[in-house]
Formats: structure tokens, sequence, C-alpha cells
């Protein structure tokens, strides 16, 4: 079995780039900078499906990722969580959220309506992650 993208996750995100085990990608949703890390590891639903070395490698892009948003948007708090509820196929969200945001101090899923991304706003978006990250990213 070779690693695909769940179909969810590929419609409701775009791909910033590659990661060692992960790809990494913006979630369209214009109401918060949320990003999400998908291990291409086949059939990988959990944590625990994960050997240790690819655990501590997804441990690494998950911290070399916060840093970089803590970095570029200045967050009041960084959520980092993978539930995958909706989406079996593991993937980690990383989501940038403020005091001031509509949402807080609630989490983001199946709160409120999701505000589709512009295209300027996507591809400046995606241009400051890539450039952020350009020495990790393939």
């Amino acid at each position: 079995m070779s690693f695909v993208l769940d179909p969810r996750l590929a419609r409701d995100s775009h791909a910033i780039g590659e990661l060692r085990l992960s790809q990494l990608r913006l979630m369209d949703d214009a109401r918060f900078t949320w990003l999400i890390l998908v291990p291409r590891i086949a059939g990988a639903r959990e944590l625990v499906d994960l050997d240790a070395t690819d655990r501590s490698q997804l441990l690494e892009e998950i911290t070399l990722v916060g840093r970089a948003l803590e970095v570029l948007v200045c967050p009041d708090k960084l959520n980092i969580a993978a539930i995958g509820n909706v989406v079996a196929q593991l993937h980690v969200h990383l989501i940038a959220r403020f005091e001031s945001d509509a949402l807080w101090p609630d989490p983001v899923w199946g709160r409120g309506e999701r505000v589709v991304l512009t295209n300027d706003a996507r591809e400046q978006q995606l241009a400051r992650l890539r450039e952020a990250l350009k020495a990790e990213l393939s």
C-alpha cells in the first residue's frame, strides 16, 4: 500500500510542500492560520502507528512548523492536535489562535462557518510559509 492523501484533506487544504516525513498543508479557512502535517505513511491512523523514528521525526516537524508560525503571526496560543474523528488518516493540526479571534477560547472544530481564502490571500500565505520553511521543504 502506498501513501494517498485523504480526499477531504486534499479538498479542504492547499499543499505548501514536503518535509522529511510529512506533507505540509494550509487549511482553506481565512479565519485562522491553520496548518496540517500529514505523515506520508500508508495506512497510519494514530500516532502509535508510527515507529519510534517516525514519531520522533513528526515531533521535530511539529516543532519546526510551530516555531515558524510563532515568528510569522505571533499567536497568543498555538493549538496542536491530532484528533482524526472525521478524517481517520493521521494528520496533525497546528492552528495559530488569538484572543481576538471569533471563536476564542473555544476549539475551532465544528464551530462557525469556514471562510474560504481568496486567491490572493491564499497565494500570500503560501508564499510566506514557503519562504519561512524553505530550508526544510522540498
